[in-house]
Parts: structure tokens; sequence; C-alpha cells
């Protein structure tokens, strides 16, 4: 460790001085000193060190004092912490700072006005506590920061008032958590340079998910303003995914990019202010258009990996990061302004896998972003305001505007936690993460609509999306240790519909997806792929007004469909990377296609669409090959932008040879050509045709994958839609079975890969052990019976390989 002294600048400092300058001033320097040279882009500015803040409680000899005050501490009465909490931060606020201390201080930023050729040059004040930012605490938010802070005389009442804010309430009551002795813990100051994020944007990245903790992908968020509205949740911000692996190789993986409301945003005061900033509206048109573009997304992606690595490389472990970052408006420079470790998802047993399930359906009175994958339920509280928690009960459920560091006292106690405003970075879902307990933000209307409600469940099992029911609903919850589980040789893929599922998911032992259907995605866009390439053809005033809103944006209507549809394939592609994610093309019917936006201009009138206009006699046909092209577009993308080469595509109801030929070549025209850069192009096997004409179809397709419900269907004659003739509808009919094993008998001779990707197998134990007994080469099955169907598989396996 360095000589002690009060200031210490970012470039003396490494990681190792934490005792002295704490966590985020020891990581700055640290990215300073080691960083900038990778062309990580980081602010200037100087630590007041933790001797510092020693040094004033000593000369002011209030130490004792405040040993006093907290003798009769209890955390648990919200009246006597906030009472404790106020006559420490008054005596620290009023002792006079020693005047060698002050001269440090100032002498410090005017040599920073001189850098930055300002008198009174903008900087933020942060709190740097000794015990922050430790591997399971992050103490995050506990200190104050003061932002804009100009001239000398602001700085010193700034860095008073952050000596002061190591005895907010909330910091009191988690180092009491958390096991910390109070005057044991020191706090250093950071004085930065502000980026002009006030005239751009800012906001909080995550170099893992922090829903499932899925490590290959960055989460950055995003809002207009200075970044603090953002760590608050008093924004929804836009949320970007960017796939690690593949941007390693020099490809554009960028997986997501979801839209927030961004209504507000924290900007810079006038200069005769009473207040450094202030919170003004967003434009419509900002609003609407996101805060990042695809080059700065991908910088930022970029300078994360960076970051993460070197963390890494210095702890020799796997270490990822909570990052800062903002965009100056008056250079259009990115900026990293903080780094700490991440402290939830790190932190768990990835041998341990729970999963919850609800066991009763309603229609939710709420909805928002899920945060966590937990269930939780209890007496619902509504509070408007800070000063009314202390009304709040253990096991209630917390619903609220938007909470902030003095809300973490009773947080800590609810059963679950609902709030209008924030995103899945917001304080609200980083703290509910670290507690464990199920968050909704987002909700825009949780305080109204569940108002008068006395009981509420809140779940966030259910993907991206979570929602709060009215009452106490039923729900399981799973543990399975993975730790000494075995992988059996028949491949154990998954059918995947749903990309907001797809993280979670493939933390399950897998061989990758057999079936990632594209219906759920389009239906998710709304869209009619026809409408947007011949979008005259819509006459509906109404339809036409909506499917404009939907391409606000696109100067090619079409644009919409194929990124929203390449984003949704690229996550589930990304998150079963390296395995095999097999992409099913579209395979709605006529009459569903027809309840998309503009659909029914465009879909005809069948009386049976189940054994109609649907598959790949669609793709080539003139009335939806300009349909098929969008999708096609989208999955090259997938491949050769975002370098998500795992992704192979599957022809649906393909009942000819020669149609299978006339798609192949289709998709060959749009850049899919078949064999390059490993392209793999199946077939599914759902049509007694497939079936009979087994080897033709294995000439030109790589492999098969059986939709045991048509071929069930259409083998029996009856139509599965139908619930009269509903009862005699079975998979594990012998006319079936015997199909089946026959055509894995064939098509493995011909030299090709086949497996199942129908309902069967995850219905039916006995079906899925018929199909190991038949030689399948794997099984894809729904998430919820992987692990059961796993087991049930390795016990077979053994007893055939006994004989």
């Amino acid at each position: 460790m360095k000589e002690s002294k009060f200031v210490l600048w970012f470039d003396e400092i490494e990681l190792e001085d934490i005792p002295q300058v704490g966590g985020k001033n020891a990581s700055l320097g640290e990215m300073r000193r080691e960083l900038t040279k990778k062309n990580v882009n980081i602010p200037d500015g100087y630590a007041v060190t933790a001797d510092a803040y020693r040094y004033l409680l000593e000369s002011a000899g209030i130490a004792e004092e405040i040993k006093n005050i907290l003798a009769d501490l209890d955390t648990h009465d919200i009246e006597n912490l906030s009472e404790r909490g106020k006559k420490i931060r008054s005596l620290i606020y009023n002792a006079e700072l020693p005047s060698d201390l002050k001269k440090d201080i100032l002498d410090a930023y005017k040599q920073l006005c001189e850098e930055y050729a300002d008198s009174k040059v903008d900087v933020a004040v942060r709190s740097s506590a000794t015990a922050e930012d430790l591997p399971d605490a992050s103490f995050a938010g506990q200190q104050e920061t003061y932002l804009n802070v100009r001239g000398e005389a602001e700085l010193i009442d700034a860095c008073k008032k952050c000596f002061a804010s190591l005895f907010t309430d909330r910091a009191i009551s988690y180092r009491v958590d958390k096991g910390f002795d109070h005057l044991s813990v020191a706090l250093s100051i950071g004085v930065q340079k502000m980026v002009r994020s006030d005239l751009a944007s800012a906001g909080v990245i995550f170099s893992i998910d922090t829903e499932s903790g899925f490590r290959d992908a960055v989460l950055i968020t995003g809002s207009y303003g200075l970044g603090e509205l953002v760590v608050q949740g008093t924004v929804n911000p836009d949320e970007f995914y960017v796939f690690k692996p593949t941007l390693r190789k020099g490809f554009r993986p960028i997986l997501q990019k979801k839209l927030g409301t961004k209504e507000i945003k924290m900007v810079y005061a006038a200069e005769t202010r009473e207040e450094a900033t202030v919170i003004v509206p967003v434009s419509e048109a900002d609003r609407r258009r996101f805060c990042l573009t695809d080059d700065e997304i991908l910088r930022l992606a970029e300078w994360t990996m960076i970051i993460e690595d070197h963390y890494s490389a210095k702890a020799g472990f796997f270490k990822p990061m909570d990052i800062e970052w903002g965009k100056d408006g008056w250079t259009g420079e990115l900026f990293i302004l903080q780094a700490r470790p991440e402290t939830v998802q790190s932190q768990k047993d990835v041998n341990v896998l729970e999963s919850y399930r609800l066991l009763e359906t309603k229609t939710p009175l709420v909805t928002g972003t899920a945060v966590g994958s937990k269930i939780g339920a209890g007496p619902a509280n509504i509070i408007e305001n800070v000063d009314a928690i202390k009304s709040f009960q253990k096991g209630q459920v917390l619903v609220t505007d938007m909470t902030d560091p003095d809300w973490e006292p009773i947080m800590k106690i609810a059963a679950a936690i609902v709030t209008n405003k924030g995103g899945r970075t917001c304080h609200a879902a980083i703290v509910s993460r670290e507690l464990g307990v199920p968050c909704v933000v987002g909700t825009g209307e949780g305080t109204e609509k569940l108002r008068g409600v006395k009981e509420a469940t809140v779940s966030c099992a259910e993907g991206e999306v979570g929602n709060v029911y009215e009452g106490i609903l039923k729900y399981e919850i799973q543990r399975i240790n993975l730790k000494d589980m075995a992988r059996p040789k028949t491949g154990i893929m998954m059918n995947i519909g749903n990309p907001d599922l797809a993280f979670n998911s493939a933390s399950i032992p897998n061989d990758g997806v057999g079936l990632a259907r594209l219906e759920f995605i389009i239906n998710s866009i709304r869209l009619h792929p026809m409408a947007l390439v011949q979008f005259d053809k819509v006459t509906d005033p109404k339809v036409r007004e909506e499917i404009e809103a939907l391409t606000k944006g696109y100067e090619n209507k079409s644009g919409c469909f194929v990124d929203k549809l390449a984003q949704g394939v690229a996550k589930i592609g990304a998150a079963f990377y390296p395995n095999d994610v097999i992409v099913r093309m579209s395979d709605f019917k006529s009459n569903e296609y027809a309840n998309l936006l503009g659909g029914r201009a465009f879909e005809p009138e069948e009386s049976n669409p189940m054994i109609g206009f649907r598959g790949a006699s669609r793709y080539y046909d003139a009335r939806y090959r300009e349909g098929f092209v969008l999708e096609c577009r989208a999955m090259q993308r997938v491949r050769e932008t975002m370098g998500l080469t795992n992704v192979k595509l599957m022809i649906p109801f393909c009942r000819t040879v020669e149609e299978g030929r006339k798609v192949i070549e289709v998709m060959r025209e749009c850049g899919l050509e078949q064999g390059r850069n490993g392209l793999e192009i199946y077939v599914m096997c759902e049509i007694p045709s497939n079936v009979v004409l087994a080897e033709e179809f294995a000439e030109i397709f790589d492999g098969f994958s059986i939709g045991s419900n048509d071929l069930t269907q259409l083998l029996l004659g009856l139509d599965r839609d139908s619930e009269i003739v509903a009862h005699l509808y079975d998979e594990r009919n012998e006319a079936v079975k015997r199909m089946i094993a026959d055509v894995i008998r064939r098509v493995k001779a011909a030299g090709r890969k086949i497996g199942i990707c129908g309902q069967a197998p995850s219905d039916y134990p006995e079906f899925a052990a018929f199909l190991v007994e038949c030689g399948i080469d794997s099984l894809s099955l729904n998430p919820d019976t992987v692990l059961s169907t796993t087991l049930r598989i390795l016990e077979l396996e053994e007893q055939l390989d006994r004989g």
C-alpha cells in the first residue's frame, strides 16, 4: 500500500488500495492505470482517502460520541434507526474540516480544473466506503453521490455531506445485516470529472444476464440524461443484449434491442440554481428511438469484456462486473464511469438448479419486468412514500412507485416487491436480486391496479414478463443437484419457442435445441410479412395505422420484421451456443396467419387449414414467397452478421421431394446456401410420404426431426383439432410406433441424423423409452421434463448396455 496521504489521483491507485480509498475509487484507479491503454475511456479524478475521514473524526473528537449514539441501536425499529442516523450525520457534517485536509482537496481540484481548461470544472462527488464492492456485499447506493458540483465552496460542502452519508439509515442497516462494525468502516470520496451525459445518454451494464446468470451475454441499459435515474429506477430504460463469444470473433451479435419508455431525464440546472440538477420530460421523438446506436452498443460491450477479463485475471476466477457508463453530449464520446463486482449471480451455487412453477392460472392484474425467477405471495401493502415505511410488516408484498436505498430496511422483509417504474438494473431490481426477493418492476400502474387488493401473488417464473395476480396462488419449488449428473448417449435437446425463457432454460443440462419455433416470435411481432412487403394491398385504415405505429422508425417496413425475428432467434441460438439450435421455419396455418396484422388481405379461407396452405408449400408460392424471403433474411443475419452458425434450419410439412428442392433453391437465392459455414437444412418427418420416401428425402436434407403430432394425425386419418375424435388420437398407437421405428432405422442407414421434437416423449415416459430402444439420435423435450426424462434415459441405456 502507498504512504498515507489525504489525496490520491486515480492514476496513483490500484485495486489493492481498497482499505485506503474504498472499492469504488480503487476500481476507478485500477481502470485508469490498466485499461486506458486498451482504449477504454475513463474520466480523470482523484480520491480523498479514508485517512482523511478518520482525521476529521479525530480532529473533531466525535468518534466516541458516535459510538454512544449507536449503543442502543435497533435497525428493526425504523424510528430508532432514523433518529440515530440523523444525529450522527449532523455531527459529522457540522464538524470543521481541518485546514490541511481542506487545502489538499482544493489543490487537487485546481489541478483538475487546469487539466480540463475550466476554472470551475464540473465534477461528480461520490462516496466510496472501505467495505464496499466485496464479493458478497455490494454496498451500492448506501452512501450519497452529488452531481454537477462546481467551484470550491460546493466541493467542500459535497465532501462533508459524503462523509456524513456513511451513516445514512440504509447504510447503518446494511452494515448490521452484513456483520460490519460501524467504526471499522471508513469513507473515501471520489472527485471525478463529469461526463456531459445530460446532453446525451447514460446507464448501467452487467457483464452477465442479471436474471439467469447466463455468462455469455452483456446486458446494457440506458436512457437519456444523467445515469442516476436509470440506477434509481425512475425511468424504464432501453435494454440491449450482446453475445460475447461471437463479438470476440468480430461479428455484430446484438441479440436484443428493447425500447424503453424513457419519459424523463436528469440534466444540469441553470448556472443560477438552487439545485445542481433538474428532471425534465423527454421529447416524444427521443422516446421513440434508442439512446444508443448499434456501433455504440457494440463498443460498450467490447469495453465490458475488457473490464471483465481484467478483473477475472486479477482475481484468478470468473468475475462478472456491474458497470456504469455515460456518453458525452459535447464530444459524442463514450465513457466508463464506475465498475464493481456483480454480487448476486456470481455467488449462486451453479450445481443446484432451483425452479418455481405456478400450479394455478389466472388473468394477471398487472404485468411488468420480472426480476429473478421466484414466486412470492402475501398481503398487499401499497406504500406511497418512504415516510410511511414503518407501517410495513414482514411477509407483505411491497407495492410502490419506485424504491431508493432508504427503502432497504423493509425490502429485506418483503415477500415480494412491485414497482410502477424501473428496469432490470434499477435500485429495486438490484436489491431484490441480492435479497432473493421476487420483484416485478416497471408495471406502470401497479399502485393503482392493486389498490383494494388484500392479497397478491407475484410471479417471476414465467419468463421476462412478471405477473401479479390477486390472491394467494399455489406454486411449487424444485431443487435439483446437478453436480454428479451423467449425460446419456442419446441426445437430450429442448423445444423452445419463447426467447425470454432461453437463458434460464439453457442452465438445465442439455445437448441443444431440437425445435425452436418461429411462431411465438412472429406472434409477438404481430405483423404479417406480406403486409409489409405489399403494404398497398392493406386497405383497412385501422390496420394500416397499427402497422405504421409498429414499424415507426424503419425506412423499410420489412426491416422491422427482419430485425425482431432475427433477435428472437439469436437469443435462443446464443443461449445454447455452441450446441445445435434447430430452427423450424414458420408453420402457421392460413387461419393463424390471417390473424396477424394485415393478414386477411393475403390469406385464403380454407375449410381444413390443418392440411392446406402450410409449411413448405407456402415458401415458393407467389402468395407467400416474399414473406419467406424475410424469414430467410432474418436467419442469414443470425448466422452471418451475428456469427451464430450453430443455428440450423428446418422445413416443416414438406409433402414431396421436389417441393423440398424448390424450398432449398429459394433459400440459396437468399444467401442460405446448404453447406456454407456449416449450414445444415433439416426436414420435419411428419407426413407419411416423408417415411415412405425417407431415402429420397435423405438425399437433399441433412437430417430429420419426427413430428409425432402431425404424423399421428395423418396416419390415423383424424383432425387433431377436433374434440369429437380426440379420444382416438394417441402417438402410442401401434401403427404410429411401427412407422417411427421404420423411419429411424432407414434414415440412420442412409447416414443422416434423426431426432424427435413432437409432444409424445415429453408426455409419456414409456414412449421416450421406446425411441431410445429404436436407436434415435436425440429427443427434444419441453424444458420442464428434461431432467426427469434424462434420468429415465440413463437408467434405460444402462439396462440396454447390460443386455
